[in-house]
């Protein structure tokens, strides 16, 4: 069954209007036709089981049949502070974050990472990272698009995590999976959670200390990971802990 998501205000009582770029996709790419169930989603997260009742030129009206209240999210919002990584890489952290389950992404340009966004290529990079988080929500059939933030910087981001209940950094140079282990276990399922995950280069020995005591340093074994697989490896984790 496919899903859309739409604004509040696109909701009524025994309706809900899809609009936009969705509405071409409905009608020439799906070619759908009137009496098609689909799952439609608010951003927040209220998710509704629909029926196309008439598909016009720049909207398809769809018929509630019934909302569906068994929410698909984690009981956590996981907020994911990943150093800016090179080439398309971003795009497919993105896209494995959000079938993964976190809330939000914050791309944080740190020391050690190649990439240099300028502010106006940050614009355009933030809108297209949002166009993918929006399609893998999609795909996972989550009940809301996370939201992807314009870059930071290291000092703005550990300043934004700080209103988190807890915050987690796999490093390198921590050894000893048993803390990790214990740190895991006693999350609570509920609340907030940052994850820092380093680029390429790892984290700087200055951005370690500026956070020390604000976060969680974890190991992540004994091997180094690359920083699209050490992301995807504790949010896995998470998601195992963590899932209702």
């Amino acid at each position: 069954m496919h899903q859309f998501f739409v604004e509040n205000n696109q909701i009524g009582e025994t309706e809900i209007e899809i609009t936009g770029e969705d509405v071409n996709h409905i009608k020439n790419v799906l070619r759908m036709k009137a009496g098609t169930q689909i799952r439609i989603s608010s951003r927040q997260g209220a998710d509704y089981f629909c029926q196309v009742e008439s598909l016009e030129k720049e909207r398809v009206v769809a018929r509630i049949l019934y909302q569906d209240h068994e929410s698909r999210e984690l009981p956590v919002k996981i907020y994911l502070f990943q150093g800016l990584p090179k080439g398309d890489k971003m795009d497919f952290i993105l896209q494995k974050a959000v079938e993964l389950g976190v809330y939000e992404v914050i791309p944080v340009a740190m020391r050690n990472c190649v990439v240099k966004l300028e502010e106006k290529k940050a614009a355009a990079r933030q809108k297209r990272w949002q166009a993918i988080a929006e399609s893998a929500a999609k795909q996972a059939k989550r009940s809301l698009v996370p939201r992807v933030q314009l870059p930071m910087s290291f000092s703005e981001a550990a300043g934004y995590a700080r209103s988190l209940d807890v915050r987690l950094l796999p490093y390198e140079n921590e050894r000893g999976m048993e803390h990790t282990r214990q740190v895991i276990g006693s999350l609570k399922k509920e609340g907030s959670l940052g994850v820092f995950i380093g680029p390429e280069g790892g984290f700087d020995r200055q951005e370690i200390e500026a956070v020390r005591g604000d976060v969680e340093l974890l190991s992540l074994g004994n091997r180094i990971l690359r920083t699209e697989t050490a992301g995807m490896t504790l949010l896995s984790i998470l998601l195992y802990h963590l899932e209702a």
